[in-house]
């Protein structure tokens, strides 16, 4: 991670967080990107930029260009920007399918766009993005977000293939995150059965690694099935 930049969207989340402040303890510059205000005064070694709509492509192109700005170069994009709802088909609002769509396909795709030309010249450029084991195969209530998610993995599969040999393109598959506001949520879940933001983030982690340049393409299930 050594003088490596790092982007982090969602930064201000639980697991974007974890990323960015284990990425930094070992080296990492962090440019972090959230639609929260953020508090934060720059540094050399850290930024964040709130207030960010990252759905809106001027916006995500706006923001990673302060941070490339900012550091000189970008060697990784995290995408970690997203969103849940949970609803079914027959009950539920074309909205929603709207706002899913908008939080997690738009988000990675627009700051995937606008950072391609930075990280291809870092020589060693990486995008992690967060898919989902849930949109392996979608349950009860599940169809918009497993949907969107899915949009995701094809959206990975597909940069990492039009981007082969310049940029490695991969995404992580987490099952339930263990939150705060996810065990809010399920009181009653066994929560020693879910992923914590710390082990998911290791494995974010080792993606924009110079140790996986030969992993390009992949969706990785992370902390299995619940």
């Amino acid at each position: 991670m050594q003088g490596k930049v790092l982007v982090v969207t969602g930064v201000l989340g639980a697991l974007g967080k974890v990323v960015a402040d284990i990425a930094q303890s070992r080296g990492a510059r962090i440019a972090g990107i959230d639609r929260a205000p953020s508090q934060l005064s720059a540094t050399p070694e850290r930024i964040e930029i709130g207030g960010v709509d990252l759905s809106d492509a001027a916006q995500a192109k706006t923001a990673i260009d302060a941070a490339a700005k900012h550091f000189g170069r970008l060697d990784a994009l995290i995408n970690i920007a997203g969103g849940f709802a949970f609803e079914t088909v027959g009950d539920g609002d074309i909205t929603t399918w709207q706002r899913m769509y908008a939080l997690n396909v738009l988000t990675a795709l627009n700051t995937s766009r606008a950072a391609l030309p930075h990280l291809a010249a870092s020589g060693a450029g990486r995008i992690v993005n967060i898919g989902a084991m849930g949109a392996l195969q979608a349950g009860n209530g599940m169809g918009p977000y497993a949907a969107s998610k899915a949009g995701v993995h094809r959206l990975t599969e597909a940069l990492a293939s039009e981007w082969k040999g310049k940029i490695t393109v991969n995404a992580v598959l987490p099952s339930i995150i263990d939150t705060k506001a996810n065990r809010a949520d399920m009181p009653k879940a066994d929560f020693s059965k879910w992923v914590s933001p710390q082990e998911l983030a290791e494995v974010i982690l080792f993606l924009t690694s110079d140790a996986a340049s030969g992993v390009t393409g992949a969706l990785i299930p992370v902390g299995g099935r619940v």
